[in-house]
């Protein structure tokens, strides 16, 4: 498994942005899928974005449509780190947000939680309207 702490979350009004960032332990970083989630009150846990490497250097990205065009996810393997970028913020992203990672190094970007066996502890978010 993969040790993984987040940082960035807070209070945004509507409209603005914030940064997480993810870093994470382990000598194949390069191989990790790794995926952005989140989970409201009463709410499923939900996928919001995913990335992973090829030779270390092609990123594929992935998201989920209601943040499509908003958030962005990039990743530093020299630095073994994981950044979600969030633009446009709504109220309804209002959310803690989880860093996972899939270090099985598999060839897709998998949508469910039970697709990542390591989670960070999470980062709330808050977007005031």
């Amino acid at each position: 498994q993969v040790e993984l702490t987040e940082s960035g979350g807070g209070l945004v009004q509507a409209g603005g942005s914030l940064r997480l960032s993810c870093a994470a332990s382990g000598r194949t970083f390069t191989r990790y899928t790794l995926g952005w989630f989140r989970q409201a009150p009463g709410k499923e846990r939900e996928f919001v974005g995913g990335i992973r490497s090829s030779g270390g250097i092609i990123h594929y990205t992935e998201y989920a449509d209601s943040v499509k065009d908003r958030f962005t996810i990039s990743r530093d393997n020299a630095k073994n780190s994981v950044a979600l970028q969030m633009n446009s913020l709504k109220p309804e992203d209002t959310a803690v947000y989880y860093c996972a990672a899939d270090s099985r190094g598999g060839l897709r970007i998998g949508r469910s939680r039970y697709d990542y066996d390591s989670w960070g502890q999470g980062t709330q978010v808050t977007v005031s309207s």
